[in-house]
Parts: C-alpha cells; structure tokens; sequence
C-alpha cells in the first residue's frame, strides 16, 4: 500500500490500485474522523470522498501511485 494525502484536506490514507477500476483505501480512525465529506453533511456517512478520489486519481496520473503486482497486497 502506497499513502496518498488528499488534496483537499491534507488528510493520509493508504492506498493499493489493483486495477483502473478497483482501488482499496485504508483509513486511519483518525483520518476518517477528520474527513467532513467521509462523515456526510447530515451526521451520516457516505459511500467515500470524492475530494480524496480525485486525489488518487492525480496520484495515478502523476506516476506517483501504479497498479499493484505484489501479491501481499492481495492478502
């Protein structure tokens, strides 16, 4: 897992592409609770964070963030 700081709020989550389509994040308690977006505007949480997305995405762009080939990111 790669970290990827969202360029939003400068949260750092952890992170593994498997394919263009399939990304794992791994949230720390104390990112999750800092995320507005991840929280949902109403108290309820939401699906994920479209801020932190597009955040990967720019990482994958860059050549910062790849597909993973290790198999322990499989585990």
């Amino acid at each position: 897992m790669d970290a990827v700081i969202c360029q939003a709020c400068g949260n750092r989550v952890a992170v593994v592409k498997f394919s263009p389509a399939h990304t794992s994040v791994q949230w720390t308690a104390t990112a999750a609770g800092n995320c507005a977006e991840l929280r949902g505007n109403g108290g309820g949480p939401t699906p994920g964070c479209a801020a932190l997305r597009r955040s990967i995405d720019n990482a994958v762009i860059a050549g910062a963030l790849g597909l993973s080939t290790r198999e322990q990111d499989l585990l």
